[in-house]
């Protein structure tokens, strides 16, 4: 049986750009429900929803079938969740937080196994076939796609070096925790923010290094895939839901 291949990754280091979409509710029926819509990648988000473990390892099999890119998004930068959603057959993580140079080799050495990083080694787990994929412990690296996300001033002031760690495949800009930082909390289309997300955009395509962004406004979408992004999240599955079903009652209620 062999490694299953991260057609994310390759895409992302081919310079093709991809479109995503984030979700929020815990249920596998719902993520069965957005996989086969149309988006290149979806991301489980384990930061600000309910979700854990047990909960993102049903989404994964429920999106298997789909030609649709599961990403994963860790509640923090531990090495001990890092392992387990490896193991559960995550491909692609989305680390939060991330503040400097040193956090980002952190999160590098926890998606790698001794000597190069510090992951715990099981022969026995969901992303080893249970099994079945000879070699994995030698080949999973390959297939492993580390993001990580800024979301302060600090970390832009970093963004260099940062996005210069080896083993870093890719850096996410967070708009909303970038706002708070900034002083706008609530407002993540702020002249101010804005402009330090275009900037930061230009400097990671000087780098060579894909970015990417999450952004419910289709303008400022757009825009931000003219300047460079190559992973893109344009929706949020629960304001899909919350959204659509206050415009339907509405409607009817005048």
């Amino acid at each position: 049986m062999e490694l299953p291949v991260n057609h994310f990754k390759r895409k992302l280091r081919a310079g093709q750009s991809q479109i995503g979409l984030w979700c929020g509710l815990p249920g596998s029926y719902a993520a069965e429900i957005v996989a086969p819509s149309g988006f290149d990648w979806v991301l489980f988000d384990t930061e600000h929803s309910p979700s854990d473990v047990l909960t993102v390892l049903p989404q994964l099999q429920a999106v298997a079938p789909y030609d649709v890119s599961p990403v994963v998004r860790p509640a923090c930068n531990d090495a001990v969740l890092i392992k387990r959603f490896l193991d559960i057959g995550v491909q692609t993580l989305l680390i939060p937080y991330v503040q400097n140079e040193e956090e980002a080799k952190a999160a590098v050495a926890a998606i790698r196994y001794p000597p190069r990083g510090i992951r715990g080694v099981s022969a026995l787990t969901r992303a080893t076939r249970f099994g079945r994929v000879p070699n994995y412990a030698r080949n999973a690296e390959q297939e492993i796609c580390l993001l990580l996300q800024i979301e302060t001033r600090e970390a832009l002031a970093r963004l260099e070096a940062i996005a210069a760690v080896e083993g870093v495949d890719g850096i996410f800009i967070g708009p909303a925790d970038l706002a708070a930082s900034f002083g706008h909390p609530g407002q993540p289309g702020h002249p101010e923010v804005v402009a330090a997300i275009e900037d930061a955009i230009g400097r990671l395509k000087i780098l060579g290094k894909p970015a990417g962004i999450l952004t419910p406004d289709e303008t400022f979408a757009a825009r931000c895939i003219s300047l460079g992004t190559l992973f893109t999240a344009v929706g949020v599955d629960v304001a899909l839901l919350a959204r659509g079903s206050e415009a339907l009652a509405a409607r009817f209620a005048s």
